[in-house]
């Protein structure tokens, strides 16, 4: 089974815990688990979003930019699956994704904001 048939197989829920064991063997969660190490993996995710403006900014071209993105999704997916693991998260993103996007269909337009 290849990663991309992982995520339309099972949904980010399992992507989300292969991601987190790949991680933890490649050292990223060595050592206990914390509130301070899960801020510290949030700020990554803040740094791959902004490795993202700049990848635009310095027209570096589609495949980097969407590199970039996917290191904020696999950065994201790894937080969340290791606080499911600690159950601090009780929920499945793939289950409140799907709600959300429903509730977002049905909002108007900019969601009612001037911007």
């Amino acid at each position: 089974m290849t990663q991309n048939s992982i995520l339309t197989e099972y949904g980010l829920d399992a992507l989300a815990a292969m991601l987190h064991e790949t991680a933890k063997e490649k050292g990223f969660w060595y050592g206990e688990y914390s509130h301070d190490k899960v801020g510290n993996k949030l700020a990554l995710v803040h740094s791959e979003v902004t490795e993202v403006l700049e990848a635009i900014r310095k027209t570096k071209g589609s495949e980097q930019i969407v590199e970039e993105m996917a290191d904020v999704i696999i950065r994201l997916l790894d937080v969340y699956a290791a606080m499911r693991n600690e159950e601090q998260i009780l929920h499945s993103l793939d289950e409140v994704l799907e709600a959300k996007i429903n509730k977002n269909k049905e909002r108007p337009r900019l969601h009612g904001n001037l911007f």
